[in-house]
């Protein structure tokens, strides 16, 4: 007992000494097992082609080979505080430990130590004290604008002195210590540094990334980062007040009563819209959201992410909820920052007390500050859009009307004639309820009236929610008054029973007279659900005439065979999946499934689906439909061709070979198989 005990122990310490800090710390553990075939201390960097910006690799980066969308080259360094050896593997030996003022000179930041002998900063940084000094690298010096850089380096006992004080801590800070969210008084005038670190591993001071980190010295540790950074002092609203690009932004943060907001504490992510994104905007819709207080509160906070995100943090997509409740994709595209896929960010990084701003050249509008109209253009249903426009039915699209667009796919008017008749007008009017709905809401049996004064229902099923024949193929758009559901058909509204279904379809003229000879009129014109795999004319006559008189002159086992396609619950074609069962009226299960868009039912395709009936569906079938055997249930959806059975179904009794019932489908067999498969 005593011996498991230290076995226990033992593994605990193991595992504490192992365990992972932060998310830097686990990024760097990953490139370090990466790295462990090259030898002992050697981490593995990405390298995105074509730029000098490296990075540890967590397990997304390395699988992917991408970094901003751009492919990367893997090289493979010493770890922080290793260095080579000359003929030995990898990076065994531990750097010697020395001065800030020398660490400068060995970890990229020679620059850095140069302008710190100038500014008479030396004798500082290499003397007694515990410092920790966000040093920028020679590149983040470079790329500063001449006229900033000659500013410093024109009055370097005073300009250039305190912007290298604002990059030191009087304390040693490691990179567990740089918490997100954190800030730490510099050596200027006590003004704040901001730390955030990223879920990924990338660790901002400033929003310029540490690009090398935990370089250890004598008398500090240096972190080296990719910017030159300068002193925060003002909040994020008091920056959109002093900049005559965000004039209009301005005014509307004052109208939606949301200055106290960003002059108070926080840690948020503005992408802040210019001028010319206003003007981009339709004047009569940017007129209608100013004019309305709740559209533009929705619209402003749209543009405002709850946390602090520097553009350095992005690598990839990521989502980042807005206070407006909904979320933003963030992402990037090599250089360049992307909102929603585009790259429409003009000026990053602009740092305030209290967030950050990203300056962006378009309007970012909300659903919930859209018009139907607004919401169908520019989307998946503009076919539909438009339609409505023919229809005469913009006012019901642009009003303050609470109602629900129900706007079918435009791959749903493939091979439909768009022209705008009576019929037309009519059904784009049932396709516009009366009430403002959430598909969350609905439920199964459930009437929903139109404007067109129809009532149509809903079908709650395992895997669709559907609204008749047409099944919800996305998420609500919630709009600033009224709702669109997006649908992945037109709709056809039930016109009659499902016996005037069939009257009204010259196909199924002997299936009208034959559900007459079997007395089944009565049951196809009363309430129900019924869901019937009616046979055309083309299934009737495949039967040999010899076989079909004797049937017709059966009124009973022509009443089983019909009995036999008709589902005793509703299915429309979208709640098929594979292996979908319907119990029939008579007889065992019928199995449908799908393949190439089509649905079979028990192997035999449905020809056309969705023929909707007050009391049921109608799915047109060109084959009698007859059982399967057993062996073959499990597999509907995979095959094509109809097999032999050796029994069928008569109400609940298996009749045996010579039914007549059985000898008209064995007779059919051969001339249906071609046409089935």
């Amino acid at each position: 007992m005593k011996r498991l005990t230290w076995f226990a122990l033992a593994v605990t310490l193991i595992a504490t000494g192992f365990a992972v800090k932060t998310p830097y710390q686990a990024v760097l553990q990953h490139s370090r097992i990466r790295g462990r075939p090259h030898g002992p201390n050697v981490c593995a960097m990405q390298n995105i082609q074509g730029s000098d910006k490296k990075y540890f690799t967590n397990c997304k980066q390395w699988y992917h080979r991408k970094i901003c969308g751009k492919p990367t080259v893997v090289s493979y360094e010493c770890c922080p505080g290793y260095e080579k050896v000359i003929g030995e593997k990898g990076c065994p030996a531990a750097l010697p430990l020395v001065n800030i003022y020398k660490t400068l000179g060995v970890v990229g930041a020679s620059t850095t130590k140069m302008y710190s002998e100038r500014a008479n900063l030396q004798e500082e940084i290499e003397g007694p004290g515990s410092f920790t000094f966000f040093a920028p690298s020679n590149e983040a010096w470079a790329a500063l604008p001449m006229e900033i850089l000659d500013a410093l380096v024109s009055n370097v006992n005073i300009e250039l002195l305190n912007a290298l004080h604002y990059h030191m801590i009087n304390k040693r800070l490691t990179s567990d210590d740089l918490k997100h969210g954190t800030s730490f008084p510099s050596m200027y005038q006590d003004l704040d540094v901001h730390i955030h670190h990223y879920s990924n591993g990338i660790v901002t001071v400033n929003c310029a990334r540490l690009v090398k980190t935990d370089q250890h010295a004598t008398n500090g540790i240096v972190h080296v980062v990719d910017r030159v950074i300068t002193a925060i002092t003002n909040n994020v609203n008091s920056l959109i007040d002093t900049d005559d690009d965000l004039d209009t932004l301005r005014t509307a943060v004052a109208a939606a009563g949301l200055t106290n907001l960003l002059e108070n504490e926080g840690s948020y992510t503005i992408f802040a819209p210019t001028n010319e994104a206003f003007e981009k905007i339709p004047p009569e819709t940017l007129t209608r959201i100013l004019g309305d207080p709740l559209a533009l509160k929705d619209l402003l906070n749209y543009h405002i992410v709850k946390n602090l995100h520097c553009s350095e943090s992005i690598v990839a997509g990521t989502p980042l909820e807005t206070l407006q409740g909904t979320v933003l994709e963030v992402g990037c595209d090599g250089e360049e920052m992307t909102i929603n896929g585009k790259a429409i960010v003009a000026q990053r990084d602009k740092l305030g007390t209290n967030g950050v701003i990203h300056y962006v050249n378009e309007l970012l509008i909300p659903d919930s500050a859209k018009t139907l109209l607004e919401l169908a253009e520019g989307s998946v249903v503009t076919t539909a859009s438009k339609l409505f426009k023919d229809a005469g039915l913009t006012d019901h699209l642009i009003g303050s009307e609470a109602v629900t667009l129900l706007a079918p796919l435009n791959d749903a008017f493939k091979d439909k004639s768009l022209a705008m008749t009576p019929d037309m007008k009519k059904l784009l009017r049932n396709h516009i309820l009366k009430e403002k709905f959430s598909s969350k809401s609905l439920y199964h049996g459930q009437e929903l009236e139109t404007l067109g004064g129809v009532k149509l229902r809903v079908f709650v099923f395992r895997n669709n929610l559907c609204i008749e024949n047409a099944c919800i193929a996305a998420h609500d758009k919630n709009g600033r008054f009224a709702n669109m559901f997006i649908i992945d058909k037109l709709l056809t509204p039930p016109m009659g029973t499902v016996m005037d279904v069939l009257k009204a379809d010259d196909r199924f003229s002997t299936l009208v007279g034959n559900i007459q000879r079997a007395g089944l009129t009565e049951l196809l014109n009363k309430k129900g659900s019924y869901t019937f795999f009616a046979p055309t004319n083309a299934a009737f006559s495949a039967i040999p005439p010899a076989d079909l008189n004797r049937l017709m002159r059966d009124p009973k086992e022509l009443a089983n065979l019909l009995k036999y396609h008709i589902g005793e619950d509703f299915l429309v074609s979208g709640a098929v999946t594979s292996h979908t069962r319907v119990t029939p009226l008579t007889g065992d299960k019928l199995e449908l499934g799908t393949r190439n868009s089509t649905i079979y039912v028990n192997r035999v395709p449905v020809v056309e689906a969705d023929l909707m009936a007050t009391n049921g569906v109608v799915h047109a079938v060109g084959v009698i439909v007859k059982p399967l055997p057993p062996k073959i249930l499990s597999d509907q959806a995979e095959g094509s061709t109809i097999r032999r059975t050796s029994a069928v179904w008569a109400g609940s009794q298996v009749i045996k070979n010579e039914d007549l019932f059985q000898k008209v489908l064995r007779s059919q067999s051969s001339r249906t198989m071609s046409r089935v498969q």
